[in-house]
């Protein structure tokens, strides 16, 4: 079974709204129904649970299309990951060790039936797969902040996108041994499988599948819902 697990439990304070961005009506729907939408037509995708606050849990099953492969909400924790651990937690109650887990952003609402299966296909002979993005400015750092310290290699830079697929039971024990103070250090969903040993495979990720984090993000999202909306060009 491929089950998603969807993050919809973040404020999104770079965005000037009165709401989460996740939860901001675009064209007659919010950027979680956009979203979820693209899961519940998937063919690959079996299960669907997501996080989020509980004042948010009647809006969203009240305007979500399809209800068959919805299995519930999980409460949000102190940060990403421990948002992610409590949806774990809460999946463990109907999955199995061998089933993948889906994990994946609310407002990323542009993911495409090609990139799930391209992402669930990359997992197999893997504990888990992250699509990525090459670097394609020149990429520097600097010690102090202010000033250029040095150049990395950019070919070995890769910016990484969700959904990232695992295998469900080696990465509920990979999130499950870390303490919280090291759940709280950490800043992507493969972390804690990468501090546990496991292989992580990489596919192609797709620029289209961008994160709405910016009132830039949003503007860019909104024209091209407008516009497929005006000539009924479906995802």
């Amino acid at each position: 079974m491929n089950i998603a697990l969807v993050l919809s439990g973040g404020v999104g304070r770079r965005i000037n709204s009165e709401v989460p961005k996740q939860y901001i009506n675009i064209c007659g729907k919010m950027i979680i129904i956009h979203c979820l939408q693209r899961l519940c037509e998937s063919h690959e995708i079996d299960a669907i649970q997501v996080v989020a606050e509980h004042s948010w849990w009647e809006p969203i099953l009240t305007e979500l299309p399809d209800a068959s492969k919805f299995r519930g909400f999980s409460n949000p924790g102190e940060n990403r990951q421990l948002s992610i651990l409590n949806g774990l937690k809460d999946i463990s109650q109907y999955a199995e060790k061998s089933d993948i887990v889906f994990v994946h952003d609310a407002v990323r609402p542009m993911i495409s039936e090609k990139l799930i299966e391209d992402t669930l296909n990359a997992v197999v002979g893997h504990d888990g797969a992250v699509p990525v993005l090459p670097m394609k400015d020149t990429v520097y750092f600097s010690e102090d902040g202010h000033s250029i310290s040095g150049r990395l290699d950019r070919a070995k830079i890769l910016a990484g996108q969700a959904p990232e697929a695992f295998h469900f039971g080696k990465y509920l024990a990979a999130n499950e041994a870390l303490s919280r103070e090291e759940m709280l250090a950490i800043s992507g969903s493969a972390e804690p499988a990468l501090i546990a040993g496991l292989d992580i495979a990489t596919l192609k990720g797709d620029e289209k599948n961008f994160k709405i984090t910016t009132n830039e993000d949003l503007e860019r999202f909104r024209k091209i819902i407008e516009t497929r909306v005006q000539f009924e060009v479906k995802f």
